[in-house]
């Protein structure tokens, strides 16, 4: 019986590795017990042809398992809670409730964060990025005001940990350390305790074990502007 594949970059700046998308589909294996192999691509080579017939938008992760392949680390997770029985609760509206604070967490929470990372990192270069960064940082501001005041007391946002925790959790410690996640101390103990849990351990450690490539031509010049590692 053949193990699924996933697809995970063998490279990526420092400030990237432990969050690149393939750990939220390795974190959702580690705990439906799944073994699973992964094939690695080198900086570039996920805009490749061979890679885009898996992944149109020439990004990672996906996920192959016999004749099923997907892309988008929410669908993945998705359908691997649904198959594997895990990380979702039995009952049809529990089930659409943490598929709901899965959707959350991409769709309204992530959004203002990559901004931020977009305009901090990837275009800091570019005159319209500092800007923009006070209106970022509002509306980062109020997703986190918003999400903290949701979860209050709870553990979890619906009952026993589900996908929608592991989702929000992986895209909250995206800021982890920031003042912006700082200023609410409950995400930051929902956080911790998301992280803590031992298939997460596993995820990230065998994320960053596979990061054993080297960097793009041209790569030290740029982080040397911005003083990036």
């Amino acid at each position: 019986m053949t193990r699924p594949v996933i697809t995970a970059f063998d490279w990526v700046p420092s400030f990237a590795q432990g969050q690149v998308r393939d750990l939220r589909v390795r974190w959702i294996l580690e705990e439906a017990g799944q073994p699973y192999d992964v094939h690695y691509l080198s900086q570039g080579a996920q805009k490749r042809s061979d890679h885009r017939a898996r992944q149109p938008f020439g990004q990672v992760p996906t996920y192959q398992d016999g004749d099923l392949t997907l892309f988008e680390s929410g669908a993945i997770v998705l359908h691997l809670a649904e198959r594997h029985g895990v990380l979702l609760p039995t009952d049809p509206a529990g089930k659409a409730r943490a598929t709901e604070w899965l959707f959350a967490a991409l769709n309204t929470v992530e959004p203002p964060i990559m901004d931020h990372a977009v305009a901090t990192l990837f275009e800091r270069d570019e005159p319209w990025s500092k800007p923009r960064l006070p209106a970022i940082d509002a509306r980062i501001a109020e997703r986190f005001g918003e999400v903290a005041a949701r979860l209050g007391d709870r553990e979890w946002y619906d009952g026993a940990f589900s996908i929608g925790d592991l989702m929000m959790v992986a895209v909250l410690r995206i800021m982890e350390g920031s003042e912006q996640l700082a200023a609410h101390p409950t995400l930051v103990a929902y956080v911790e305790r998301g992280t803590a849990r031992p298939a997460f351990h596993r995820a990230l450690a065998a994320q960053l074990a596979g990061f054993t490539g080297k960097p793009p031509a041209g790569y030290a010049e740029w982080a040397a502007k911005g003083d990036c590692a």
